[in-house]
């Protein structure tokens, strides 16, 4: 018995540190979208989500940096970027040459309030937002939206908006963070005087609709999906953060499904057909992010990640 006890102290050992170096094996996936029309050239978007950056976290913002050499041709954040007040120095240094590129953003809830310490057992329950959660000391949401515009990203916090990139232009429709029900689905049209609804701006050539949500809630990607968005981007999930080898995630933060808690995959139903999306549904892609809270900093069997979409045109 006491043989037993130790061999399982030892593995739980090994397991902890393990998920402790797992937390710092950043990783950049590569997939591929079929969402373009017939006429236009394939288009790289780097997705980047959940950084919960910290200031000391050097290696990380080295990462980031290098992910301008990749040369996309659009980049999307779907927000929580920060985990100190004191963090957004270091994610403007780590987000500097991607700046650069033209870009859209939401935020999440960690660029409105710091990391506070929770139950972990919360998250294994339907509806993770507890009422007696501790009061989270704000961040400067409002400062890094700013700077982020300034730099020509475009801010679709409960609005739309278009961004030509890589000759094509991107009709955007993006909301608030669902977790902490500040979503305000836009009407159509709002902020988006180009779009029509023959698929084309005003200006012709062509167009694809994309929806960006901090947290994949269902009634977010089922109205993202009725607009007409041909790809819906998302993060917030960490992909579970500790999954079962095998299996995978346990937990997605919110209502959806565990079965789409990371990875591209089909909305409402299966995944499109790569030869232009029969079935119906979006392509809908969760990044599983770049970081974790400060309070829990390891992952297992889900490495953080940022993901090189390339979006090509239906075949």
């Amino acid at each position: 018995m006491r043989r037993a006890v130790g061999i399982g102290a030892l593995g739980a050992a090994a397991g902890l540190g393990w998920a402790l170096l797992e937390a710092q094996a950043y990783t950049l996936r590569r997939v591929t979208a079929s969402v373009l029309p017939a006429v236009a050239p394939d288009v790289r978007v780097l997705h980047i989500s959940d950084l919960h950056l910290l200031p000391s976290q050097r290696r990380k913002v080295e990462w980031l940096r290098a992910l301008g050499d990749l040369q996309p041709d659009l980049v999307i954040n779907t927000g929580d970027n920060m985990a100190h007040r004191d963090s957004m120095p270091a994610v403007l240094e780590a987000l500097a040459p991607l700046l650069k590129v033209p870009g859209a953003f939401v935020m999440g809830s960690n660029d409105y309030y710091e990391p506070v310490l929770r139950n972990p057992a919360r998250y294994l329950r339907d509806d993770p937002r507890s009422p007696d959660a501790p009061v989270a000391p704000p961040l400067p949401a409002r400062a890094l939206g700013q700077a982020f515009s300034a730099a020509g990203w475009a801010d679709l916090t409960n609005t739309r908006a278009q961004v030509e990139a890589g000759g094509v232009t991107f009709s955007f429709v993006g909301v608030d963070d669902p977790h902490l029900e500040r979503d305000r689905y836009p009407a159509a049209g709002a902020g988006d005087p180009g779009r029509s609804t023959a698929g084309e701006p005003d200006g012709g050539g062509p167009v694809v609709h994309v929806g960006v949500t901090h947290a994949p809630y269902v009634r977010i990607l089922d109205a993202m999906h009725a607009d007409g968005c041909s790809l819906i981007l998302a993060g917030h999930t960490h992909g579970g953060q500790l999954c079962v080898p095998g299996y995978g995630a346990l937990v997605t933060n919110c209502d959806l499904d565990t079965g789409r808690a990371s990875g591209l995959h089909g909305w409402p139903g299966v995944r499109p057909d790569v030869d232009g999306g029969a079935s119906g549904s979006s392509w809908l892609h969760v990044s599983a992010g770049l970081g974790t809270s400060p309070f829990t900093p390891v992952r297992f069997a889900c490495r953080p990640e940022a993901t090189l979409l390339t979006l090509t045109a239906a075949r």
